[in-house]
């Protein structure tokens, strides 16, 4: 904004005479820790010696204040015990149908679970109302068998053609549990 050369000019004149008139450098002290004014800039610089450190306290002793500015090595966010791996985060999405095989004392239990939203897709079991009446055992190697045919089939009816089964602790597939497995895998359904 500046004056121009008409009445305006003794308004402008008069403004500038009011201000308070500094000198070009001035050096309140002569302390190297202090303030310079210069008549190239209205800030105020700080000019600090390198013989006094910032400051003497937080220099050593206070972690808090380093911690705050450093980053956590791979090592330390490796320790975090809740944290999951890397296959336990995406296997999910991997495999996203998982078998489910239940064994109770009177019947056979098989459905197919979608793992991202616990959808149940398919389900057999002997407790249904038609294999209850026309299979002679509920738990026996033949029950077995039918209610992986019958698993196999309802899964493909659902346009799934590959599932994943993932064994207890300490859970050997063979026997019924080995019978059901492989009744699925040759009515053609892929395990993965």
């Amino acid at each position: 904004m500046g004056c121009a050369a008409s009445p305006t000019v003794s308004v402008c004149a008069s403004l500038s005479s009011q201000l308070p008139q500094m000198p070009p450098s001035r050096t309140p002290n002569t302390n190297t820790n202090s303030l310079s004014f210069s008549s190239l800039s209205s800030f105020p610089t700080l000019t600090r010696s390198s013989t006094y450190p910032l400051n003497s306290s937080l220099s050593h002793g206070s972690s808090f204040i380093r911690a705050a500015w450093t980053r956590r090595s791979r090592g330390e966010a490796a320790k975090k015990p809740n944290r999951k791996s890397w296959k336990q985060r995406t296997d999910m999405y991997m495999r996203p149908f998982l078998l489910n095989v239940f064994f109770s004392k009177r019947f056979v239990h098989v459905k197919v679970v979608h793992r991202g939203t616990s959808k149940v897709i398919c389900v057999a079991t002997t407790n249904a109302k038609d294999l209850r009446t026309s299979l002679p055992s509920l738990i026996d190697q033949n029950a077995c068998r039918v209610v992986g045919r019958l698993i196999a089939e309802r899964s493909k009816e659902a346009d799934v053609y590959a599932m994943a089964y993932e064994p207890r602790k300490d859970e050997r597939i063979e026997g019924r549990l080995g019978i059901v497995l492989d009744t699925i895998k040759e009515n053609g359904i892929i395990f993965v």
